[in-house]
């Protein structure tokens, strides 16, 4: 099989969400011919997900207010946030949110900013809060990236990174709607390909969050960091599924079990519970709150009973908004009976990355959601948003700066890449079985009996791949085999991590040590071993003691 396409470009950004057009547009704008690649549509990925009512960006509200926030998220972070990302991320916010409406895009202000309910999820006082129009960030940004002359590519999946002259020179994509391979030559490239909640058969994703890129960088050289504190989000399962359940309005139900018993029987404190519930939207095992979320995952996919109880008394502007979003976009009523069960959602973690997005591999940067380090063991509501929009920037303007700094190498002229030539007869039914081996061990309730049998799970799955492969002509074929294999990295990668973590922190619970070990408040970085297995080994606190990179 050979490549039937190569071009090349000064900076190639990969990934169609907030965090790859803000790099792409940032890049374009520092002078580099830039192209931006994204496995679904332009304005996908977690980002622009359809089952939520809103994109939420959080900031400090003032100049003065900027070292609080700082605080907030380390404190939020349990030990594992690093200060000095944290530090530059919420001190280039305010700058970030002028940029979206320098270009247009209309941002929602709460009519009723005092409520708490706007107090952003785990945060413990209001702060800026904004609210993303999509429709008008996609014609804003579509614009903008139009007026730049940012080559988009839709529909291009990222299969592997190029290297030439001990840097990254490129990628080749599977182009899928072309039935083909290409080869993207660049002088620098960011990948912003979003989480990996599509290693799970539960997720409040979009389905190119697939999570494949992080092996990608693993295998090039790059760390990960944080793997282990993916937020597990309470979403519904009935009567429509795939949708987020507003957090905000747990205060206001009661809860059931599929059978109709009580999951608090015996508990004279399940109100306050259910208010502090009503104070985060992800699970969390540093609260009383988990058994909230203990309930559950215990309901199994069935999923717990909700009933609302508003009263008829006058709603919250942020509850108000949830409802007549659901019944706008899903038919579902307040007085509709519900069922609500755990869902993937966002990650905390990912590739390890400085404050300018670099990986430490000379030519490759990243942002987003695909990075790990502004995040802690939780995350404030609201900075995933911010994330994209802070690092997505820095990214875009230092792969810009890098690509200068090459002059006319990377042409893409002398550029060689292998190419995927394998077949997996069974790759949907070995992904199936990836999603559900991590779904039920990776989920919230993780136990060192259920992630060693996860592991071996997955290296069978792995090995089945090997004997499985037959060679093939089929570029589709060929690159559905590629993302198999690529996820089977990245969860074993996952649950190796939160094996190592013997302790609850944040989004990791370990059922078998539910309480946290202050020893262990530092992050676990992953690297390949010599064997090219996973190892998750504690970060040194000082730079320099940390394994050298490329």
């Amino acid at each position: 099989m050979e490549i039937e396409e190569t071009r090349t470009f000064d900076v190639l950004v990969v990934g169609g969400g907030i965090a790859g057009t803000t790099a792409a547009l940032h890049a374009a704008r520092s002078g580099a011919r830039t192209a931006l690649a994204c496995a679904g549509a332009l304005f996908s990925g977690s980002s622009f997900y359809p089952g939520t009512w809103g994109l939420g960006l959080v900031g400090p509200e003032s100049p003065d207010d900027e070292d609080d926030l700082v605080r907030a998220i380390l404190d939020v972070g349990c030990g594992v946030a690093d200060p000095g990302l944290v530090s530059t991320f919420v001190r280039d916010i305010p700058a970030a949110i002028d940029g979206l409406e320098k270009i247009g895009v209309r941002l929602l202000h709460p009519d009723r900013p005092d409520e708490r309910e706007f107090v952003p999820c785990f945060d413990r006082k209001h702060r800026l809060w904004r609210g993303i129009v999509r429709e008008s960030y996609e014609e804003a940004a579509g614009r903008e990236l139009a007026r730049l002359g940012v080559e988009v590519l839709p529909g291009r999946e990222l299969v592997d990174l190029v290297e030439q002259d001990g840097a990254v020179a490129g990628a080749v994509l599977a182009a899928r709607d072309k039935g083909r391979f290409e080869l993207m030559g660049s002088k620098a490239t960011v990948l912003a390909t979003g989480g990996f909640g599509g290693l799970f058969e539960r997720r409040l994703t979009a389905n190119d969050v697939a999570g494949g890129a992080h092996a990608v960088a693993l295998a090039h050289g790059c760390a990960l960091v944080n793997l282990e504190f993916m937020q597990m989000m309470p979403g519904l399962v009935s009567p429509v599924n795939g949708i987020v359940f507003n957090e905000k309005t747990f205060r206001h139900v009661d809860l059931r079990n599929p059978d109709g018993t009580d999951p608090f029987a015996g508990r004279p404190d399940v109100q306050a519970l259910l208010e502090e519930r009503s104070g985060h939207g992800p699970f969390t095992a540093r609260l009383s709150s988990r058994a909230v979320d203990l309930a559950m995952d215990a309901a199994r996919p069935e999923g717990l009973v909700v009933r609302y109880r508003t009263g008829g008394g006058k709603l919250p502007e942020f509850v108000r908004t949830y409802f007549d979003w659901l019944e706008e976009a899903a038919g579902v009523r307040p007085s509709d009976e519900l069922r609500i069960a755990p869902y993937a959602h966002a990650a905390n973690g990912g590739i390890l990355i400085d404050s300018d997005g670099s990986c430490g591999v000379p030519g490759l940067f990243a942002c987003g959601e695909a990075t790990g380090g502004m995040h802690g063991a939780d995350r404030i509501g609201g900075l995933s948003s911010a994330n994209g929009l802070v690092f997505g920037g820095r990214a875009g303007r230092a792969a810009a700066t890098w690509a200068q700094g090459r002059g006319d190498r990377g042409d893409g002229a002398s550029l060689s890449a292998d190419i995927p030539a394998t077949a997996l007869p069974d790759a949907p039914a070995i992904a199936r079985e990836l999603r559900h081996i991590m779904t039920e061990s990776c989920m919230i309730v993780r136990t060192a009996d259920g992630l060693e049998q996860a592991l071996a799970a997955l290296r069978r799955l792995s090995d089945r791949a090997k004997d499985e492969a037959r060679a093939t002509k089929d570029a589709t074929a060929a690159a559905n085999a590629s993302l198999v294999r690529r996820q089977l990295a990245l969860a074993e990668a996952f649950a190796a991590t939160a094996l190592a973590r013997t302790e609850s922190r944040g989004a990791h619970f370990r059922a078998d040590f539910p309480v946290a070990d202050p020893a262990q408040a530092r992050p676990l970085r992953v690297e390949l071993d010599a064997e090219g297995r996973p190892r998750a080994l504690p970060l040194p606190a000082d730079p320099a003691e940390a394994p050298e990179r490329r």
